[in-house]
């Protein structure tokens, strides 16, 4: 692996859920460059959570998840 996994299990499940809704919310609720910006807010944490790994927990020091 390239990196290693800084955000638990369910964090993950959150960050899934949470960016489904800002997606949504994106794309159903409002317009212009402000419904672009959460639409790409969305997936940012959409793919945190599905990759489990969060480069913005990282820079700011958080620990890897201890698998084991």
């Amino acid at each position: 692996m390239f990196y290693r996994k800084n955000v638990f299990a369910w964090e993950q499940i959150v960050r899934l859920v949470a960016g489904v809704a800002l997606i949504l919310a994106g794309l159903l609720l409002l317009s212009g460059w402000a419904g672009y910006a959460v639409v790409a807010l969305g997936l940012y944490v959409m793919l945190t959570g599905i990759f489990g790994y969060c480069p913005a927990c990282a820079m700011v020091g958080r620990k890897p998840v201890d698998r084991s």
